[in-house]
């Protein structure tokens, strides 16, 4: 059995007003206990810590969600220090070198069957693995003044999405690593590469988008809709 840590701390997306993103009502929920409940409704994940804001006045102070518990931390400004944060405050009965997964609070959208993928690409790959979704679209390299630079084949390009899972120690490693060296990690992948490793990428679904506008918003209530979502 497997944790996740999901950070939500720090100032987010707002979307103009005092609300941050992962509290915004999605099908009648916070969209934050959808992420959770699709979480946690998985065979493989036995709980979920989450890296709130100090004093946060949103949190609905959830202890338990589908049958599981959800235990909550102080996290940081940066994504990196929430994850950190709730890595270190998971239980002690959590081992060095479990699996942990690492998921945004603001996909709401993750599927049951991309996580059997990513948990069945754990039980080979000895670095870890995280979701992904090959870039489709043409890319272009811009330059100073707006214009194109030149055109990126997009054959091994890939988009990294969540959740991510790594061992336990194995990123606290390269997460404090990172903190030492100054580095700001914008994922889990990237502070394991700082170490030299390779993580797996396992194609995960289009439809496991993060929430950053008002636009992804209504893309995630049709989602959660078409798959059926019975929370509303």
């Amino acid at each position: 059995m497997t944790w996740v840590v999901v950070p939500a701390a720090g100032r987010g997306a707002r979307f103009g007003g005092e609300m941050p993103k992962q509290y915004l009502d999605l099908l009648g929920r916070p969209l934050i206990e959808h992420t959770l409940r699709a979480l946690l409704a998985h065979p493989s994940i036995s709980g979920a810590m989450v890296a709130l804001s100090a004093n946060d006045p949103h949190w609905r102070g959830w202890r338990e969600l589908e049958g599981k518990p959800v235990l909550t931390c102080l996290g940081g400004g940066e994504r990196a220090d929430s994850v950190l944060a709730g890595l270190r405050a998971l239980p002690a009965s959590v081992p060095a070198d479990d699996w942990v997964l690492v998921h945004d609070a603001a996909r709401p959208c993750v599927k049951a069957l991309d996580l059997s993928r990513l948990f069945a690409a754990l039980k080979t790959d000895p670095v870890g693995a995280l979701l992904a979704a090959p870039v489709r679209d043409t890319l272009k390299r811009a330059g100073d003044d707006g214009r194109v630079e030149s055109t990126v084949p997009r054959g091994s390009m890939w988009r990294a999405l969540t959740p991510q899972a790594f061992r336990r120690d194995s990123l606290v490693r390269a997460l404090e690593s990172a903190e030492r060296a100054g580095v700001v990690a914008t994922d889990e992948a990237m502070a394991i590469e700082r170490l030299g490793l390779k993580p797996l990428l396992v194609e995960g679904s289009e439809d496991n988008l993060k929430v950053t506008t008002p636009a992804d918003l209504a893309v995630a209530e049709s989602i959660l809709r078409r798959m059926g979502d019975g929370r509303a």
